[in-house]
């Protein structure tokens, strides 16, 4: 389908396509198989302007928003989900600082972000705060001009090789999810280490660690918007971000229906290509459908959210993330049954994408926790309606 795409957009678009191929094809089954983060990869991105997309152009990004970063992580992730989100996951950290950072913060660090020169991670989930994220238990207790932080965040992408996190943490017990307060703390700083490093099923050449507080100082010239704002920053920092977990969804759906429709082409039983039997005829098609259907609620949730003329888009937002991803997974698990037993192996790239394409459903909002928030907001729309 015709998405009009501007031209700058179709570069973004053809660079990244170009750079996939190019740089992440070739290794994207060694860095599934070592789990080693794509430190050469990601400094190429920078090279190529891919870090720097949704960035304004006065912090040296090239100032196309979400919609632009949605188009360059769908294409890369076409390829491979896993390296992708080293540039994806930092997208999620900076949300933070593009919508609550204040100009001498954003000077600070966007322009290093954009050059790929900073990458960056979102610090919310714990052992017992994820879909829950007002049950947060990491505590950030004021100390004249400094906060002194002790807790632990768990799966954090990018955890340990990131340069800068965005740390929610609980600052006014009494006040519940409006006593939460979002903190810039740069790696290094004393008592902020890391703790285990995760060994996932899938998107393993993305690292995901534990974040160990342990009586860490900063100044509270590190607080995003002011304190008490900590909930509220991380809810609409996924509104935002949740395209991006979209685009990686679609990317993954994308490219494993291209892998199958490939290989139905080249494989051959009973003397035909199994393309030929409408059996796989009926799943290509529905493969097809499903991947339009997604790539459409997309881009028009990331243009929606450019726009900056519809206030609150937490349902369209969650309806692109909880679509794609459901899609990403049919569509992985189709790819693997067109394979047949070459899908089992790890010699074809349908295993992979099926591992990849399940996270999706989970992180940054489970699939089951976007519903109650789509229903949500149906529910209060419909009543203010009466």
């Amino acid at each position: 389908m015709e998405y009009f795409l501007s031209d700058k957009e179709k570069i973004v678009a053809e660079t990244a396509r170009e750079f996939a191929e190019k740089y992440i094809r070739p290794v994207r089954a060694e860095y599934d198989e070592t789990g080693e983060f794509p430190w050469e990869i990601l400094k190429k991105m920078g090279q190529a302007d891919l870090c720097g997309i949704y960035i304004p152009e006065e912090y040296g990004g090239l100032g196309l928003g979400v919609f632009g970063l949605t188009l360059a992580v769908e294409e890369m992730s076409k390829v491979c989900g896993g390296i992708t989100l080293a540039m994806a996951a930092t997208a999620l950290g900076t949300f933070p600082l593009l919508l609550y950072g204040n100009k001498e913060q954003k000077e600070k660090y966007l322009p290093k972000i954009a050059s790929g020169n900073m990458i960056c991670a979102f610090g919310l989930t714990e052992a017992n705060a994820g879909s829950d994220a007002g049950s947060i238990a990491t505590r950030a207790d004021k100390d004249g001009d400094y906060y002194i932080l002790n807790g632990t965040k768990t799966w954090i992408t990018n955890g340990g090789v990131a340069d800068l996190y965005t740390v929610i943490a609980v600052t006014d017990k009494s006040k519940g999810a409006r006593g939460t307060t979002a903190f810039l703390v740069e790696k290094g700083t004393e008592g902020f280490s890391f703790g285990r490093k995760e060994s996932k099923m899938g998107i393993r050449a993305s690292s995901t660690t534990e974040l160990v507080f342990e009586n860490c100082r900063v100044h509270k010239s590190q607080i995003l918007s002011r304190e008490g704002m900590g909930f509220i920053v991380a809810m609409n920092t996924l509104c935002n971000s949740r395209p991006g977990v979209a685009a990686q969804a679609l990317g993954i759906a994308a490219g494993a229906l291209d892998e199958a429709l490939k290989f139905s082409l080249e494989r051959k039983q009973f003397g035909s290509p199994i393309s030929s039997f409408q059996a796989i005829q009926h799943m290509l098609a529905d493969m097809a459908m499903e991947v339009e259907a997604a790539r459409a609620i997309l881009y028009q949730t990331a243009r929606t959210i450019d726009s900056k003329k519809q206030k609150n888009f937490s349902k369209e937002s969650a309806m692109a993330k909880a679509f794609c991803s459901d899609v990403a997974m049919r569509t992985t698990i189709n790819a693997v049954q067109i394979f047949g037993g070459s899908g089992y192996m790890k010699d074809y790239p349908a295993e992979k994408m099926m591992r990849d394409a399940k996270i999706t459903q989970i992180y940054e909002g489970t699939n089951q926790i976007c519903r109650n928030e789509i229903a949500l907001q149906l529910i209060k729309d419909a009543k203010g309606k009466k």
